[in-house]
């Protein structure tokens, strides 16, 4: 508890951001049945829109990490070694939620309900079939990589709402593309940031050199 209240003091942008989203996030949810979210989002489909949310849902894959930690080397080589578990973690949680919950992904939903002519896919975007739509992979990964590195610069508390942005826009680009619902992208993004906290708490436990507390640009004397 000590270390989310000292969390919330270091980085209050990004997580009034996050409460937000929460909210509105529950209220939509407690009103709309399973499906209307893409619909409405899927009315307002654009070339522009397309192109823009096929590069935003990128920064949700594995690729964005190694930027991520080459930008903590600078800051503490601890966050940085902290990055490629903060990844494990995610591909773990993400593959064991997903087996667990069996949720249908919205193309098989929309098939098996015969509402496939109702939704206009995204040119050159498979929609993706099968059980693997609770939770949101990408959306838990861009969650917990951006909230890591607000933590992790928490001096620049305006960056933190940036990053949430970023972040937020990953999980909106699932629903946008077709490969989620929003009650995906809502546990998703939950389950990102708990795993950035855990890590930010588990880190200086586990990686206790003190030579993890020095950086490229800061050296011990």
């Amino acid at each position: 508890m000590k270390v989310v209240k000292q969390l919330w003091v270091n980085n209050p942008y990004f997580y009034s951001l996050f409460a937000g989203f929460l909210l509105v996030g529950a209220v939509i949810l407690a009103f709309i049945d399973q499906g209307a979210d893409i619909l409405f989002v899927n009315q307002y489909r654009s070339d522009f829109g397309d192109a823009f949310f096929r590069f935003a849902t990128t920064l949700g894959e594995a690729y964005i990490y190694i930027p991520a930690l080459i930008v903590l080397l600078f800051v503490k080589y601890r966050h940085a070694a902290a990055v490629p578990l903060l990844g494990i973690t995610v591909i773990l949680a993400s593959g064991i939620s997903k087996q667990f919950f069996a949720h249908e992904r919205p193309f098989l939903f929309f098939k098996n309900a015969g509402l496939l002519d109702q939704i206009d896919p995204v040119t050159g975007v498979a929609m993706h079939g099968g059980l693997t739509s609770f939770p949101s992979g990408h959306t838990m990964s861009a969650f917990a990589i951006f909230t890591f590195l607000a933590f992790s610069l928490p001096e620049k508390k305006g960056l933190g709402a940036l990053l949430f942005l970023i972040a937020l826009l990953v999980g909106f680009s699932r629903i946008y593309l077709i490969q989620h619902f929003l009650k995906d992208v809502y546990l998703g993004a939950i389950m990102g940031v708990a795993i950035a906290v855990l890590w930010h708490w588990l880190a200086p436990k586990l990686l206790k050199s003190p030579r993890l507390e020095q950086s490229l640009i800061k050296k011990q004397a």
